[in-house]
């Protein structure tokens, strides 16, 4: 066995429970990890139809066969469930060192299922497995909760994946936070992880997995370290992190603002990547082995003041809670994005409820005697903040908000569904779909919901470095246009970024991104030099392909389908004002475009049902079963 220890933990937190279990080379070989594996269980082992907070669903933890190889991007974990914000499968990644400790601890998953009576946490270590009582650690912070277990087993080294007050609430977006800044951010992660009464997991391993040409691996970080020094998007991404984005979205029209009605800020230099720099930022912090460092770390002064060990905000933080509030008070932001590391919030969800909400009280939608007093107008800096601690804390109007802007839209009426942006319950992150349609696709199909890391956007295909071509995309197009030439493309990169999200591996690192380091090339090299396999890229593409096809049909059993695969009526407006001025998202185009990509997987082109044929050829015949009885 090379790369992988081919076990993985169940943890039964009803009975009390841990057991290992062994897997197959044959497993690892068709699924790799990540994504992949984590379906495969889900699909499995959930019932269909039950309630996310429901005991029998599964939390389920995985890194992948390269996971822990010492070669940039090979750091990150996924973990997966179904959603309590959608109701689909969901999953969240963070990069950090958590994964590459759980490699080194024994193990390539976690698979808990139950409730323990009480508050515990997972202790993990070279091979072995405790659950331990959490009952003093209920109601900390994230760091405070990791600081207590370090102290508690003596290890200032130990790697802690926690919840905060917002995951112990069941705020429905509610993460999971390590090290005070990684975050596996969406999807409500953390609130699955509070059903169950589970504070945390603590990894500890000095069992790391051989490698099969250790000495390929060694060549291939060298030649990263050299050519990042001379890619301007990884240059760029090191010195400004993703708040780089702020003001290049800002000119092209396309930052979302006041809850996406427009795409200029007024205030975008204000929040950017560059007054970052010269302001608050006080050091970068990066992710194992690898050197970019695209972990902000700030201090903000009074009466803002900050911890630095809570990191600093991305890109879509920034956004999230600036722009889309109307906010350009960066220690402000900054702020807030330590809260929402502290209590376990997912910024991008938090940032568009909160902007909903102001919108609903700009509208008379919602009035004081809802918020509490509170004077929820755009540009409110106060208001956000403290809404975002009764958000985590389900006080007052926080109560609702907790519950996402599908729930919250139902509830409160007189037209506040027409202004809640999200797609199948998930809250719209920063990009916007008018300036880069084929991200607005991405949106409609993601099978998680809203999610900006399905596919490589609209503007690298504009520009089309060469860095497209391995993946058969050879001529640039028009980021307006949705016809087949972009469909087809949303297709193959789709398949290439499952991949990588089987692989758990940065998409920072890899091309096509516009940080990417690796090529297309490169990273089969990794997967071969790690396992000794020998996988072509064909074999690698299906890998992908048999995520997003697993992905649907879970959805599909969980009652999901076409009806859902649609965007906010927002973005079938056209935007006032900008460069994008009058630019808007057809209905009809959407549609078809949404049949034909169903076409190209190989699914059934009027609902989206994977053909039978399709999942043999993908090697899931099982699901042929599952999707039959579905229908049945």
């Amino acid at each position: 066995m090379y790369g992988y220890n081919g076990k993985i933990l169940r943890v039964d937190l009803t009975a009390g429970d841990v057991s290992i279990e062994t897997l197959d080379e044959a497993f690892y070989r068709r699924y790799l990890g990540g994504r992949a594996l984590a379906a495969y269980f889900l699909l499995r082992e959930v019932p269909p139809r039950i309630d996310p907070f429901d005991p029998r669903n599964k939390l389920i933890f995985a890194v992948s066969v390269v996971t822990g190889a010492p070669v940039p991007g090979a750091n990150r974990f996924l973990v997966a469930a179904k959603s309590p914000l959608t109701n689909t499968y969901g999953e969240a990644e963070a990069g950090g060192f958590w994964g590459p400790e759980l490699k080194f601890a024994g193990f390539d998953a976690i698979i808990v299922e139950g409730r323990a009576e009480k508050p515990v946490y997972l202790w993990i270590h070279d091979g072995e497995a405790e659950i331990r009582d959490a009952g003093r650690l209920w109601g900390k912070t994230t760091k405070e909760t990791q600081e207590e277990i370090r102290k508690e087993l003596g290890d200032s080294r130990i790697r802690v994946a926690a919840i905060g007050p917002a995951g112990e609430n069941l705020v429905r977006y509610a993460c999971i936070i390590s090290e005070g800044k990684y975050a596996n951010g969406r999807g409500g992660m953390g609130a699955v992880m509070g059903s169950k009464n589970l504070k945390a997991v603590a990894v500890r391993g000095f069992m790391e997995p051989k490698f099969y040409d250790e000495s390929k691996l060694r060549d291939l970080a060298r030649k990263f370290n050299e050519r990042m020094r001379e890619n301007p998007g990884s240059v760029s991404r090191s010195t400004y992190g993703t708040a780089e984005l702020v003001l290049p979205l800002n000119e092209l029209g396309m930052l979302p603002t006041r809850n996406f009605r427009e795409g200029v800020f007024e205030g975008a230099e204000k929040i950017s990547g560059e007054r970052m720099k010269e302001t608050i930022l006080i050091g970068r912090k990066g992710c194992y082995a690898c050197p970019i460092g695209c972990k902000r770390v700030v201090v903000a002064k009074e009466p803002y003041a900050t911890d630095p060990d809570y990191g600093g905000p991305e890109y879509e933080t920034i956004a999230s809670l600036g722009s889309l509030c109307g906010i350009d008070d960066l220690s402000a932001i900054a702020y807030a994005n330590q809260l929402c590391n502290a209590y376990g919030l997912d910024t991008i969800s938090t940032g568009v409820t909160i902007a909903f909400a102001m919108e609903c009280y700009e509208r008379g939608i919602l009035t004081k005697d809802d918020t509490g007093g509170i004077e929820l107008k755009f540009g409110n800096k106060d208001a956000m903040l403290r809404l975002v601690e009764m958000i985590a804390k389900r006080e007052g109007i926080g109560d609702l908000l907790a519950e996402g802007v599908m729930r919250a839209a139902e509830k409160i009426g007189k037209g506040a569904e027409k202004i809640a942006m999200h797609v199948k319950g998930k809250e719209v992150p920063m990009h916007e779909p008018r300036g880069k349609v084929g991200v607005g696709l991405m949106y409609a199909v993601s099978p998680v919901g809203a999610d900006h890391l399905q596919a490589a956007h609209d503007t690298g295909l504009e520009k089309l470095p060469d860095v497209y071509k391995p993946l058969g995309i050879l001529e640039p197009m028009d980021r307006f246009s949705l016809g087949p030439e972009k469909v087809r493309a949303i297709v193959y990169l789709q398949m290439w970024w499952s991949l990588l999200n089987c692989l758990c591996m940065c998409l920072f690192t890899v091309a096509p991104h516009p940080s990417g380091v690796f090529t297309v090339d490169d990273v089969r090299e990794i997967v071969n030099a790690v396992t000794g396999w020998n996988m072509s890229l064909w074999e690698l593409m299906k890998v992908g392909e048999r995520g997003i096809t697993m992905l649907r049909c879970f959805n599909i059993r969980e009652g999901i389908g076409r009806k859902d695969d649609t965007l906010p009526e927002r973005l079938f407006e056209p935007l006032p004002s900008g460069p994008l001025e009058g630019r808007r998202i057809s209905k009809e185009e959407l549609d078809r475009a949404i049949s034909l990509y169903y076409e190209m997987l190989g699914w059934d082109p009027e609902n989206g049902v994977p053909r039978a044929a399709k999942l043999y050829e993908l090697d899931l015949g099982w699901l042929v079963k599952l999707l039959s009885e579905n229908e049945a």
